[in-house]
């Protein structure tokens, strides 16, 4: 990848980051992935290999063959229900 495809800049790095992944209404949070980040516009871009074991490891957790290292439990909210000056 040459440049950011969402804003043009030629400035990409190898960060590691978090992920979230969700099918039907079920999520998954997996820290420590490694992707392309933009150091203009922050957009993130992850290979296909990183993804398709994203999806393995979901489908492994939620269908009970694999026990999870973590759980949280996080707030929810509607955007237009929140208060913002």
């Amino acid at each position: 990848m040459k440049k950011c495809s969402f804003c043009g800049n030629k400035n990409l790095k190898q960060v590691i980051t978090e992920y979230t992944y969700k099918n039907n209404g079920k999520y998954l949070l997996i820290n420590k992935v490694p992707c392309i980040q933009c150091e203009f516009c922050w957009e993130k871009y992850f290979e296909a290999k990183v993804l398709k074991q994203v999806e393995k490891e979901f489908s492994n957790i939620y269908n009970g063959n694999k026990k999870i290292n973590q759980e949280i439990i996080m707030p929810v909210e509607n955007f237009s229900e929140l208060a913002y000056a």
